[in-house]
């Protein structure tokens, strides 16, 4: 059954804001913050972060144009590479992304929790054994329960999901500009904006190195648009509505994260700001002082939906790929008649999900390894560029988009994630040996196609 073509400009724009804009904007400048020397090299950081995902925009907003596919983040490694590295690196990313579900939406309880069950937040009550089991059986409870409403929304089809991620975006918005706000009245900033690189700094091996360190948060802050591609199929007028709606959404999120960036420095202070635990909570205290917690609470779950709704939307698309290409049954690329919702794929997920939830925290150690591999996903997926535009030069001056300064802007791209996904590979002590232990795992999942593709090419005994 063919996907309709449901997704307009609108629609596709906030779905690119929304795999981009999760939790970590509340959270990741912290880790920025503390690992950078100066409120000079904290800006450069999401400067230079902004300018790699404008690169990285542009280049697949070409590929989406030229091969738009449901679950195009899997055809594109098959096609430009093998499909055992298609579906090995997916494979990682489906597991990395039901473990990011579950554990967002556990964060998600425990913000509404706090605010359905006010007594939670007295510092004697949780020691009561009882109370402390109560309060983590209602956590899970409403984690689950936000799955399984999202899950039962995506069955209702793809315009239902489409409607509920569009008012959840938009709240999420509307809770950022929220945030940046206190710039408008705050009156005793903590600390300067931009501090010089003259006098006595630091050497500029170290602010390379701070650098680096910063941009690893940053790179990841900022990912998560390349699983636009994935609706290429379900868009209308593809060719031209998947490459304006990843400038759309990438111009309003690099402005959102530039001003709140600015807000906390402003706000909170740089110094503070590398120690502070609960960023968000501090800018809401400046707008609603005593009930800032609890309209911060309501408000970060509406986001927490936002993300596990886009999640559900996204990644069964990739499984659906995958039954399209035999690797996985083909009832994962089956359609419902009516609705056009992919059942049994997003039945799957769902149920990944909800397992997770159970292991939120173990999983989030476990999964540590897949930084690398995004990295290693978004340098060979950006890579695929050279090989599709090649062979699609009969597309070039139809209507398609082609990207402007090609093949530098895809070459900064890759070697910005080469050079990340390095920097974490060397760093192997404080990152757990995550690059081996990526390699590793990424290896057992192709040696699984392959054992896969042989059994299922295997002739009958007669």
């Amino acid at each position: 059954m063919k996907p309709a073509k449901q997704l307009n400009l609108f629609d596709f724009t906030l779905i690119m804001v929304s795999l981009v804009i999760g939790m970590g904007i509340f959270r990741t400048p912290v880790n920025v913050a503390a690992s950078v020397s100066s409120p000079f090299i904290f800006y450069s950081a999401w400067i230079a972060g902004g300018l790699i995902a404008i690169c990285g925009a542009l280049t697949y907003a070409e590929i989406g144009s030229r091969m738009p596919a449901t679950g195009g983040y899997y055809k594109v490694f098959a096609y430009a590479y093998h499909p055992s590295l298609a579906f090995g690196i997916n494979c990682v990313i489906l597991v990395s992304n039901a473990a990011s579900l579950g554990a967002v939406a556990i964060v998600g309880g425990e913000y509404i929790t706090g605010v359905l069950l006010p007594q939670s937040q007295q510092a004697g009550w949780i020691l009561n054994p009882a109370h402390a089991s109560e309060l983590q059986t209602m956590r899970l409870s409403i984690a689950i329960t936000a799955i399984l409403v999202f899950y039962f929304v995506n069955l209702l089809g793809l315009k239902m999901s489409v409607r509920a991620q569009n008012v959840l975006t938009v709240i999420k918005i509307a809770m950022v500009g929220m945030l940046i706000s206190p710039l408008f009245f705050a009156t005793h900033p903590h600390s300067e904006v931009i501090a010089s690189v003259s006098g006595h700094s630091p050497a500029l091996r170290e602010y390379l190195k701070s650098f680096g360190v910063g941009l690893v948060a940053v790179n990841f802050t900022y990912g998560g648009y390349q699983q636009t591609i994935n609706f290429g199929e379900e868009v209308q007028n593809s060719k031209k509505t998947i490459p304006r709606g990843i400038f759309l959404g990438m111009a309003i999120i690099i402005l959102l994260y530039f001003l709140i960036n600015y807000a906390y420095v402003k706000v909170i202070g740089f110094d503070q700001l590398k120690t502070s635990t609960n960023i968000a909570a501090i800018m809401a205290s400046k707008v609603f002082g005593v009930m800032a917690e609890r309209i911060l609470s309501v408000l970060l779950f509406f986001s927490v939906l936002g993300y596990v709704n886009v999640m559900l939307l996204s990644n069964p698309r990739v499984m659906a790929a995958m039954g399209e290409n035999r690797i996985l049954p083909a009832a994962f690329n089956r359609r419902h008649t009516r609705t056009g919702a992919l059942v049994t794929s997003l039945t799957v997920f769902t149920a990944i999900c909800i397992m997770i939830v159970f292991w939120a925290k173990k999983f989030d150690t476990i999964l540590s390894f897949t930084i690398f591999l995004d990295c290693f996903g978004m340098a060979f997926s950006a890579g695929s560029i050279f090989k599709i535009r090649k062979n699609t030069s009969e597309l070039d001056g139809s209507g398609i988009f082609m990207m402007k300064w090609y093949p530098v802007l895809p070459l900064i791209f890759i070697a910005s994630y080469t050079f990340v996904g390095i920097s974490i590979a060397l760093d192997y002590r404080n990152n757990h040996y995550a690059a081996l232990i990526g390699m590793a795992v990424l290896s057992v999942f192709i040696l699984i196609y392959f054992l896969t593709k042989r059994l299922l090419i295997r002739p009958n005994p007669k």
